[in-house]
């Protein structure tokens, strides 16, 4: 058994994140964009910024992952 397959037992592998539906991040851009005085044209900012803090968000409600003591990269 190889070095990989030996870690893959001692280290948690990562969940992937939940799923972000285009509603939600429609609503995110949406207050962004309120909250920044409604300006013109920046439609694809606020969508690109809303979907980086939801994704944020969710990333920061995940358990965090732990690496054994005696594990060395």
């Amino acid at each position: 058994m190889g070095l990989a397959a030996v870690c893959r037992f001692l280290v948690p592998m990562p969940q992937a994140e939940p799923p972000i539906t285009p509603a939600e991040i429609r609503q995110r851009a949406y207050d962004l964009w309120e909250r920044n005085h409604q300006p013109d044209g920046f439609e694809v900012e606020f969508w690109l910024l809303a979907e980086r803090e939801l994704r944020a968000e969710r990333r920061a409600k995940q358990p965090q992952q732990t690496t054994p003591n005696n594990f060395t990269s």
